[in-house]
């Protein structure tokens, strides 16, 4: 027989905001290769274009630095005082 919403069959299971085992397990996994590889990996970058290394830094910020939720405002354009000219490359006006 089916649940009621907000029952669970397992009332001390994970608690919520807990990542499940393998998602943590990946984590440190990545954490992990990318600390034992650090002086090679830095070598690396420096030898790459900067598009490619930005590339490759800004592909690797997510499991670093925690993503925004939804919850945080959100900035726009608009919230930004006017301070670009034509001459700044600005010509959206």
């Amino acid at each position: 027989m089916a649940q009621k919403k907000g029952q669970t069959g397992n009332p001390n299971g994970r608690p919520k905001g807990t990542p499940n085992r393998v998602t943590k397990n990946v984590r440190e996994w990545i954490y992990c290769t990318l600390y034992d590889n650090i002086k090679q990996l830095d070598n690396d970058l420096k030898n790459l274009e900067p598009k490619e290394r930005w590339s490759i830094i800004l592909g690797l910020l997510p499991y670093i630095v925690a993503k925004r939720n939804d919850t945080e405002r959100r900035i726009t354009l608009c919230d930004f005082p006017k301070f670009l000219t034509d001459e700044d490359g600005n010509n959206d006006e």
